[in-house]
């Protein structure tokens, strides 16, 4: 069974930078992206950024040149650090594990950023 955690979140002011933690645990047997997404108040959940295993990464347009995701194998950990936060910024963020093999996807609980001055 896959399990995701992710930490991190909080509350930070406009300008402000936080690095979001995605802890995944279970089976690593079939190819899969891995990836953020957040969803604010009254909206839909929307990409934030992908990390494919050979190392590709993919971002919205919104977190281009601000966030940056990475990931720790050895750790089996995917990061998302986040700079320059706008309040727009402000959603519940969630990790993702896409399985190719399957077209399974696997969700963490999410954590919550809040930017606000």
């Amino acid at each position: 069974q896959v399990q995701l955690v992710e930490s991190g979140g909080g509350l930070v002011q406009p300008g402000g930078s936080l690095t979001l933690s995605c802890a995944v645990s279970g089976s690593f047997s079939s190819p899969y992206i891995m990836g953020w997404y957040r969803q604010a108040p009254g909206k839909q959940r929307e990409l934030v950024a992908t990390y494919t295993r050979d190392g590709k990464t993919n971002y919205a347009d919104s977190a281009k040149g601000r966030f940056t995701i990475s990931r720790d194998n050895a750790k089996n950990t995917v990061y998302l650090r986040m700079n320059g936060l706008k309040s727009e910024d402000t959603a519940l963020y969630y990790c993702n594990r896409n399985d190719l093999g399957s077209g399974r996807d696997y969700w963490g609980q999410g954590t919550q950023v809040t930017v606000s001055s």
